[in-house]
């Protein structure tokens, strides 16, 4: 009897999409990010200098451990603690329009201003 062998799955979590630890869901610049203490992310643009304090009031979701609140659409009293390292501008994208057969194009170049936070406290 031929025996066959079974591909086991592998047990490791991928660390940034593991749901261990606390953990919110917030909204800032028509985005939704997944924060977590101590995560870096780069987000639409924000006023303020480098180092200064923001905090996000746009809580959607915030787990921790067995806890889990839910916003309609947000929560009250919840608010995400972050500092500003750093303002800046993505790489150079091409935008370009191109009509054929009539002799148009246009090429434009466009760098997104984002601002980098470090998330400290939710």
């Amino acid at each position: 009897m031929a025996e066959t062998k079974v591909a086991k799955k592998s047990s490791k979590k991928n660390p940034k999409k593991s749901t261990e630890g606390a953990f919110a869901v917030i909204e800032t610049g028509g985005k939704q990010y997944i924060v977590r203490p101590g995560d870096t992310l780069r987000i639409e643009k924000l006023e303020g200098e480098s180092g200064s304090k923001i905090a996000f009031d746009k809580v959607l979701l915030h787990v921790e451990g067995d806890k889990v609140s839910v916003g309609t659409p947000y929560i009250s009293g919840k608010k995400v603690e972050a500092e500003l390292k750093e303002q800046g501008r993505a790489k150079k994208i091409l935008v370009v329009k191109f009509k054929q057969k009539s002799r148009y194009m246009k090429r434009n170049g466009h760098r997104q201003p984002f601002s980098e936070i470090e998330i400290k406290s939710i």
